[in-house]
């Protein structure tokens, strides 16, 4: 299949994961929505075994607000090495819960040094019903550590465009309720504000984990 072939694949997958809420996403060489290219791990020469971005996205400078209700800056705020982000919502059927498990069991992974230099960011798609209490119960499931993140659906979308995340309107349900379509990718950005590297809802959590370690080696 050619790689023009394989763009197209890949974007269309990447919309139907829009429009679909929380599903599955297939990892393979492609063209990302947001410009960037994203090759397999076996063409990369660091040896990173997530999809590899030929051209990193940068993390905005935009503020948000915290669980605690702080404004919180992608970019000031982050004091960490490595970032890692992601946009979901705490009532995702499925996805939402099994990236957030995946990611808490990878940095589990790590030896305590490695995994006090990673900071996890979950931004929700869903603000309106996701308030800063309720993302903070929800992300204490998995790691307490995780930060949490809110603010104006508009500034949500913004934010998950310039990071090439798609994010859908809200969609209504038989049942009365919702639910919103949003990319299930991870981001990891280094100390740069700069991803260079992403793992889909289907990454294998020794993968995240190695991957994650790898990042803080490269950006101590």
């Amino acid at each position: 299949m050619s790689r023009t072939r394989n763009a197209a694949v890949f974007f269309a997958a990447v919309t139907l994961l829009a429009l679909a809420g929380c599903s599955s996403g297939q990892k393979q060489e492609a063209d990302n929505p947001g410009g960037a290219v994203i090759r397999t791990a076996s063409g990369d020469p660091n040896g990173l075994r997530g999809a590899v971005l030929d051209r990193p996205y940068a993390l905005p400078a935009k503020s948000l607000t915290d669980t605690a209700g702080n404004e919180f800056n992608l970019r000031t705020s982050t004091k960490k090495p490595v970032t890692l982000v992601f946009f979901g919502y705490t009532n995702c059927p499925d996805v939402c819960s099994t990236v957030m498990a995946d990611v808490a069991s990878a940095l589990t992974k790590l030896d305590d040094p490695v995994r006090d230099n990673v900071q996890m960011l979950f931004v929700t798609t869903d603000p309106a019903r996701d308030t800063g209490p309720v993302i903070r119960k929800y992300l204490d499931r998995f790691d307490p550590s995780f930060v949490g993140l809110t603010g104006s659906l508009t500034s949500i979308k913004d934010i998950a465009q310039a990071v090439g995340v798609p994010v859908e309107g809200m969609k209504k349900l038989p049942s009365g309720g919702y639910e919103v379509g949003h990319g299930a990718q991870v981001l990891g950005f280094g100390k740069d504000e700069k991803a260079t590297v992403l793992w889909l809802d289907n990454a294998a959590i020794g993968d995240m984990a190695h991957d994650f370690g790898k990042l803080v080696e490269d950006n101590r």
